[in-house]
């Protein structure tokens, strides 16, 4: 059975511009990365655990800033590794800058016997969506789209359940 994984993509609308919000992982592999290595804040689902309160725990785990809702569901990814990504998406705010991440540890470097801690998201940014299906693995860009394809059913009165 896959892994599955749980997360919140948070947007903002600056006018008529749609912004969601990524983080980009942390740790010595990631860190001369950028192009299609950022993602939603997400993380595994805990056994018997509620898959949005997953999600939101995640969110406020790897960002420090906890979600409101209402939630929108997004139609669940499958990623390269196999894991299957739930997904929310939701409005709102934060200030990228005062986020802080929860650590993970590692050995680093490889075969060195050293334990090096590290946040599991370095840094998260506000992206607009053109800008976004760049930076963002390519696992998760429909994420993007259906959001987008979503909020313009939104905009044109179409009903959309609300969790």
């Amino acid at each position: 059975m896959p892994l599955i994984s749980a997360g919140i993509l948070l947007y903002r609308r600056s006018g008529s511009e749609l912004h969601v919000f990524l983080v980009h992982p942390g740790g010595p592999l990631w860190a001369r990365k950028d192009l299609g290595t950022w993602s939603i804040p997400k993380g595994i689902v805990d056994r018997d655990e509620d898959i949005l309160e997953a999600a939101k725990r995640e969110f406020r785990e790897e960002t420090s800033f906890a979600v409101k809702g209402p939630f929108l569901p997004l139609t669940p990814v499958k990623v390269h590794n196999g894991k299957i990504v739930y997904a929310w998406a939701t409005e709102g705010d934060c200030d990228a800058g005062k986020m802080k991440s929860n650590n993970f540890m590692m050995e680093w470097p490889p075969r060195s016997g050293q334990r090096v801690t590290y946040p599991e998201a370095d840094r998260g940014e506000w992206f607009s969506l053109d800008e976004a299906r760049n930076k963002i693995v390519r696992g998760q860009q429909g994420l993007l789209d259906e959001l987008q394809n979503l909020l313009s059913s939104i905009n044109n009165h179409s009903a959309v359940r609300l969790l």
